[in-house]
């Protein structure tokens, strides 16, 4: 798919890699962090999670040989609310890159844009130059608090709000415009740019074209390969709807969270405590199984 549509960047996260993981094309990576988790030693435990590791940065060392720009790694989401936890693995996935001849600023570390998570992204950004994707973001107080932090990129999820909206309202189909991601997304990027925040705002999780035709303009948007599809049998010009001009127009009142503010807000909105804490179950959940595959070829 990156052969066929030439992205800039890239993205990986713990499902991606898990269905990856089962293709028959990419078992000699398997094999090779396998192997790997081995030669390190250990307990069981700590050869899987050393194995899972490498297979991370295998996958996203495939990928930097078909993109010019960045790839995206996940820390794992177990440890959303481990502030130190998620400092040291985004550290240790930063030195595998590093022993395969890549370097930190063609990586982006994923974090859950948890409290915790926006932290040590703050951390790893001015302490140790490592670039962070802050993920799951599903509110405003995320978006923020990310701002705040100074971290890199933050991809909010455009299709999961949508999906929210969909199961818990009465409302069941929205125009482009009106879809309450959409919306959601716009707002953040008239924040960022109205007060001149750097972090790049990287619309993600798509349902459907015309969400991503809504956000035309944004920093960079995440598309999957089917919409890529989808989007390259279109032939139609499309005007940006998102502009640095208009969101400086925009009013908007600067608003700073300190931790209190940011759980209290961010509480707030039930939409995105909900889907925040369903993402982390659904990611750690695919970790695990990852885990358990890994663990048949390591005792094996």
């Amino acid at each position: 798919a990156i052969d066929e549509y030439k992205p800039l960047d890239a993205t990986t996260n713990p499902s991606l890699i898990l269905a990856a993981a089962q293709m028959p094309a990419y078992q000699e990576l398997v094999d090779d962090a396998v192997a790997y988790g081995k030669k390190l030693g250990g307990s069981e435990e700590e050869q899987i999670k050393n194995a899972s590791d490498k297979l991370f940065v295998l996958f996203g060392a495939e990928i930097l040989k078909r993109i010019p720009g960045r790839v995206s790694t996940e820390v794992d989401a177990r440890l959303s609310f481990d502030k130190e936890g998620m400092i040291q693995r985004a550290r240790r996935l930063i030195d595998l890159y590093k022993e395969a001849g890549i370097g930190k600023d063609r990586i982006l570390i994923k974090l859950s844009s948890t409290w915790e998570g926006i932290q040590a992204g703050k951390v790893l950004e001015a302490e140790y130059g490592i670039h962070c994707n802050m993920t799951l973001l599903f509110s405003f107080a995320q978006a923020v608090a990310c701002a705040e932090a100074g971290v890199t990129l933050i991809s909010p999820f455009v299709g999961r709000i949508l999906d929210w909206y969909v199961a818990n309202g009465d409302k069941k189909t929205y125009e482009p415009s009106e879809d309450p991601g959409v919306k959601s997304v716009t707002k953040i990027y008239n924040y960022y740019k109205k007060f001149g925040y750097k972090t790049i705002v990287m619309g993600a999780s798509f349902r459907n074209t015309g969400e991503i035709k809504a956000l035309t303009g944004c920093d960079y948007l995440t598309i999957s390969p089917k919409l890529l599809a989808e989007l390259s049998k279109e032939y139609v010009k499309l005007t940006p709807t998102l502009s640095v001009k208009e969101a400086q127009a925009c009013e908007l009142e600067k608003i700073h969270l300190d931790e209190k503010a940011f759980r209290w807000h961010h509480n707030e909105d039930q939409m995105a405590v909900e889907k925040l804490s369903d993402g982390i179950r659904r990611f750690a959940a695919d970790a695990i199984k990852l885990e358990r595959m890994l663990k048949v070829d390591v005792i094996s």
